[in-house]
């Protein structure tokens, strides 16, 4: 069985995380036993509800726990296997964590699954056809739940789960504004991704500005809006949103250093008569089928085209992930392993 290289979580962050709380790590790789199955990864998905489980407060999942791999997404090939489902060479995704090869039990409940790389590119299943693009889905098809000629809003709009967002809402007939970090990911989301228009939150010093852009946009108001950051850009939203809006939040990336997110104007909920409902993804997993197959047409007919951006090799993770967590990335992050 080949050495394993792995990075695990050494020591938990006090604010703004830093790559001290990684350690790099050789291990063996345990013999397959009956109904296990060998993978050697090739890509490595960051995400940054990696940043919430690396706290030890209390959050909808389980902290990381210290000294062990960090969890996250993985696709990559199948090197051996002891079980019937799998065989060498099958592309694969899973929950291998930030290392080289992954010994998986095949049997338990999604653990694994393989997939086709005839028109999808192995990478985007950690992205636009995985469970980025699943985000977007539920959050726009099962809570904003639009309808043709809405208008439709979502911030970090060049990402994974934006861009999928974006053609998801385009498909449904919606107008879509897009809200991200300097002009080349905002001509990238309105140029490539097909937005009607994307405002560069960077060129709005509060949230009065970033709403007054937002009024120029959406000349009829927002229908819906999926969050991803919080703080500012959600206050901007709330105060252009319209009767009975809907705003589904994944994430309030500009908390994740612990630091509370005041809300500016919470009666507009009342006002408005507004949703707002936070999920996780992986609560849902009947929707993935359906949501998986809907991405992965529009990835091969050429209507979505992810953008990714790519560490090289498993040490490169920690410094990766956190530009993502500074908007460094553009589109969506992954490290290449091989």
């Amino acid at each position: 069985m080949p050495v394993n290289h792995k990075i695990v979580l050494d020591n938990r962050p006090v604010g703004a995380a830093t790559a001290a709380n990684f350690k790099l790590v050789e291990a063996p790789t345990p013999a397959l036993q009956d109904g296990h199955v060998l993978v050697r990864h090739h890509y490595l998905s960051l995400d940054p509800y990696m940043r919430g489980r690396m706290n030890e407060s209390k959050s909808y999942a389980q902290p990381q726990p210290l000294g062990e791999v960090m969890i996250g997404g993985t696709v990559g090939e199948v090197v051996e296997s002891q079980h019937p489902k799998f065989k060498a060479g099958d592309k694969v995704v899973g929950m291998g964590g930030w290392q080289n090869y992954s010994v998986v039990d095949g049997n338990a409940l999604g653990a694994l699954r393989k997939v086709d790389t005839t028109h999808v590119p192995l990478s985007h299943y950690l992205g636009a056809v995985g469970m980025p693009g699943v985000t977007a889905w539920y959050g726009l098809c099962k809570i904003i739940e639009p309808k043709a000629g809405e208008t439709v809003t979502v911030s970090a709009a060049s990402g994974a789960v934006g861009s999928a967002y974006g053609a998801l809402a385009k498909a449904r007939g919606c107008r879509v504004v897009g809200i991200a970090g300097g002009p080349d990911k905002c001509a990238y989301v309105v140029n490539e991704l097909g937005f009607d228009e994307c405002i560069d939150y960077k060129q709005h010093a509060d949230a009065i500005s970033l709403a007054k852009a937002l009024k120029v946009a959406c000349p009829n108001g927002i229908d819906g809006h999926f969050e991803n950051v919080g703080g500012m850009v959600l206050d901007a939203v709330m105060l252009r949103t319209n009767a009975f809006a809907r705003i589904a939040v994944c994430g309030m990336i500009a908390g994740y250093d612990g630091a509370p997110l005041p809300m500016a104007n919470p009666a507009l909920i009342l006002v408005n008569r507004m949703k707002i409902q936070g999920f996780i993804v992986s609560e849902h997993m009947e929707v993935w089928p359906e949501a998986l197959q809907e991405l992965g047409t529009l990835v091969g007919t050429g209507k979505l085209r992810p953008r990714e951006s790519v560490a090289e090799g498993l040490a490169a993770a920690p410094e990766a992930f956190l530009g993502l967590l500074k908007g460094k990335n553009f589109g969506k992050q992954l490290v290449k392993l091989i």
